[in-house]
């Protein structure tokens, strides 16, 4: 009789619940904040090899809806240059796409058409196909490695991003001598104030790849109390997720694997942005071109008030990263015209109203 009770209640529950999203049942929200973190990846016109000098003009051409939305307001108020290969950096390699062990169309003038509307720049280290380079650079000279970072973002008055995507035996002790030795040079800054001090970490979309290092920056580097790294991007995953998919991705480095051996702790919701597709297939997508129809709208609600489970005390995830500008693929659409994002990413920005330049991080 009372498995039959329970029965029936079941049912008059889920007639009066008909959907409870299963991220919505993990936390209660809290107050809305707004993206402090708003950016795309950019891959220049070649796949991310960033490897010829662009003039000015041709790049504005191909790339004006980062830098004005419509109003002349950016889009975005974050770029990351995507990618400098780990072993040329630690060289100080000069090739035919090279200077000095980074890509040639990383100069001054693309850092300062951005930085001159307020966008601030990084460069990210790595990438998935330069995983054996950064295992190969990291066993042989982790810290001249990180020294190395350290001396182009401060030639270059940018911030440096890790994208190691080791997710087999990553060599955290290396990764972590890397670390130390960008932070003797550049100490870490609540501010922001300084471009040269910001360093963050890309992990996976969820807490289920790359396990290594999401636990290790997580347990060490993310923390509120003694933070290391700024923040990290939880990264895109295979295609494009569905509104639930990216949401329950996101909720797990908000709630830890603490079922793991050993367990993944909890991340601060402040300190990590959530990763989509805007340049990907081969027709254009509402992430770039239709806000009305975007993840970025529909998962809007949750990025900004996800409360903390375990770390952190203010919810709202920082943010959102976009990839990727320009060519990020030999094949499939990008983000260059007649397919810009002004109408995606750019009517997003207005709708959050995304501070220009970017303020201060919460720091917890």
């Amino acid at each position: 009789m009372r498995h039959r009770l329970l029965a029936v209640l079941g049912l008059l529950v889920s007639l009066l619940v008909p959907y409870a999203p299963a991220a919505a049942a993990a936390a209660e929200p809290g107050a809305a904040t707004t993206p402090q973190v708003y950016g795309a990846w950019h891959c220049s016109d070649d796949a991310c090899i960033w490897g010829r000098v662009r003039t000015v003009a041709e790049f504005d051409s191909m790339n004006h809806w980062l830098v004005d939305r419509g109003d002349g307001r950016p889009s975005v108020n974050l770029v990351v240059l995507s990618f400098v290969e780990p072993q040329k950096l630690l060289h100080r390699t000069n090739d035919a796409t090279t200077v000095n062990g980074v890509p040639k169309g990383m100069n001054r003038d693309i850092v300062q058409y951005f930085t001159s509307r307020g966008v601030r720049v990084m460069l990210s280290v790595g990438g998935i196909t330069y995983t054996d380079e950064w295992d190969a650079a990291l066993a042989e000279n982790a810290t001249q490695l990180g020294l190395n970072a350290a001396a182009v973002a401060s030639d270059l008055g940018v911030g440096i991003e890790i994208d190691y995507e080791q997710n087999t035996n990553p060599n955290l002790a290396g990764l972590q001598s890397f670390i130390t030795a960008y932070r003797s040079v550049h100490a870490y800054d609540a501010t922001g104030a300084k471009p040269a001090a910001r360093l963050t970490i890309d992990t996976a979309a969820g807490d289920r790849w790359l396990i290594g290092i999401n636990r290790k920056a997580t347990a060490d580097w993310l923390r509120t109390d003694t933070p290391v790294l700024d923040y990290a991007n939880a990264m895109v995953p295979a295609r494009q997720p569905s509104t639930s998919n990216a949401i329950a991705n996101w909720q797990e480095h908000v709630d830890g694997k603490p079922q793991y051996s050993p367990p993944v702790p909890p991340l601060a919701p402040a300190k990590f942005t959530g990763g989509l597709y805007i340049g990907y297939g081969n027709s254009p997508m509402p992430e770039c071109n239709n806000f009305a129809g975007s993840l970025q709208k529909s998962t809007g609600s949750f990025v900004q008030s996800v409360a903390p489970k375990g770390a952190g005390t203010s919810s709202g995830m920082l943010g959102y990263m976009f990839w990727a500008a320009e060519k990020p693929s030999s094949r499939g659409l990008g983000t260059q015209p007649p397919n810009t994002c002004e109408g995606g990413v750019g009517a997003g920005a207005t709708a959050y109203g995304v501070p220009l330049p970017m303020p201060p991080l919460r720091q917890s």
